[in-house]
């Protein structure tokens, strides 16, 4: 399986648990890496056959900005299906930074990884 990628996707959002973080944007970074198999793009070199890294990028960013969740786990695990059920990719992993929650720390998050079981 090839893998294409989007790293350290920055996108301004409503994330946390605590009061003032609900009044706020916050700054998370995804990188996002999505299984394909790039053989047929790269014989016919044109994008429909290809998964389209700037559509997903597109989709991600309107997503996440209007989003309001608590967590970054269900953050992750929507945008997660998102990828899979949107661009029928057969595995994603997701990587989500909340940057500066921590102080002292340069970012916090998670990683998943998810796989289309159809």
């Amino acid at each position: 399986m090839d893998i294409i990628f989007l790293q350290a996707l920055e996108i301004e959002t409503v994330i946390g648990i605590y009061d003032w973080e609900r009044k706020i944007k916050q700054k998370v970074v995804f990188d996002i890496e999505m299984g394909a198999d790039i053989r047929k793009s790269a014989s016919t070199d044109h994008i429909d056959d290809t998964l389209n890294y700037k559509a997903v990028a597109k989709h991600v960013i309107a997503y996440v900005e209007e989003s309001h969740f608590q967590l970054v786990e269900t953050l992750a695990e929507k945008v997660a299906g998102i990828v899979i059920d949107e661009f029928k990719v057969p595995w994603v992993k997701v990587t989500l930074n909340k940057l500066g929650a921590i102080r002292g720390a340069r970012g916090v998050g998670i990683i998943i990884e998810r796989g289309n079981k159809g």
